[in-house]
């Protein structure tokens, strides 16, 4: 990182901090403005002080993990963006049928690490990009169970940099939520069970197939753009609704899928906005359903 002097209310903190970031290179979309702020924290100590600099000067939080769940405006973030990818955040200790992970572990390389020591109970994560933290926040998962379901602990901090920890009994998991509402995720702790690795290998398998066969996973996308209204498809309602590949600007409806919006080259965070506003006015006209936003939005 590039030790540029910086002036205001990150002085001094050059060595984790930059200033202009562009966050299209740091999202699965590759689209999307700069960042005032691009804080990299190297440690627990690194991340109070930046946190406290942004309290103390009325600077907005954001918490980047891998970009996967994640549309950045055209004209960028006017706040302070945190990404938890330094070595601190990455570990993933088994203890037992435990697991203690910090918030910028890899979902995919946990997936891995757990099925070959004979542990089940995260393979639902197969095939869903991002980090533990992020999947934490969005209780990641889908058809084949969710994060939620193996959470035992989450250590978190609030902006004024109290730590504390959150314990099964007064964490809520819903359907792409949970109440935890402190900005910073650190770590968590996973339960999982005991079983014969090559049986949770072969189902992480089936899992990941399922994903590649239904949804575009090589194309630039952000996961699905809506939420499932209950007991509903919102794939299905898009589909229903005749938007399978329609096109605004470089933003796409998914022909495989019509719960993704692909960005094409030259695809600007405006074209997936716009496309995503006539889908929520096509499919309310079409059925009186309001489609909620999964994808997170910055702009």
């Amino acid at each position: 990182m590039s030790t540029m002097q910086l002036v205001g209310p990150f002085s001094g903190l050059e060595s984790f901090v930059r200033e202009n970031e562009p966050l299209a290179p740091h999202t699965w979309y590759r689209i999307g403005g700069p960042a005032k702020w691009f804080v990299q924290p190297r440690s627990v100590e690194e991340l109070k002080d930046a946190a406290i600099r942004c309290v103390e000067n009325g600077i907005q939080i954001y918490v980047l993990g891998l970009g996967a769940n994640l549309l950045v405006g055209d004209d960028g973030v006017n706040g302070a963006v945190f990404r938890l990818d330094a070595d601190h955040w990455k570990t993933a200790e088994i203890n037992g049928i435990n697991v203690e992970v910090g918030a910028g572990a890899d979902m995919q390389k946990l997936v891995l690490k757990t099925v070959r020591a004979g542990l089940a109970g995260v393979e639902c994560l197969a095939g869903i990009p991002g980090t533990i933290g992020g999947g934490i926040r969005m209780n990641a998962g889908g058809k084949f169970g969710d994060l939620g379901a193996v959470v035992t602990r989450v250590t978190v901090m609030a902006a004024d940099g109290t730590i504390f920890d959150r314990t099964k009994d007064d964490l809520v998991f819903d359907y792409r939520s949970t109440n935890i509402s402190a900005p910073f995720i650190l770590g968590a702790t996973l339960e999982l069970d005991e079983e014969d690795p090559d049986r949770i290998m072969k189902r992480t398998k089936e899992i990941w197939m399922y994903k590649r066969n239904t949804q575009p996973l090589n194309a630039k996308n952000c996961g699905c753009i809506f939420k499932n209204p209950r007991g509903l498809s919102a794939g299905a309602l898009i589909d229903q609704a005749g938007l399978k590949g329609m096109v605004i600007g470089g933003a796409e409806v998914s022909t495989k899928h019509a719960n993704f919006i692909i960005a094409h080259p030259g695809c600007k965070a405006d074209d997936v906005m716009r496309l995503v506003k006539i889908i929520r006015e096509k499919v309310w006209e079409k059925n009186q359903i309001h489609l909620e936003s999964e994808v997170k939005v910055w702009a």
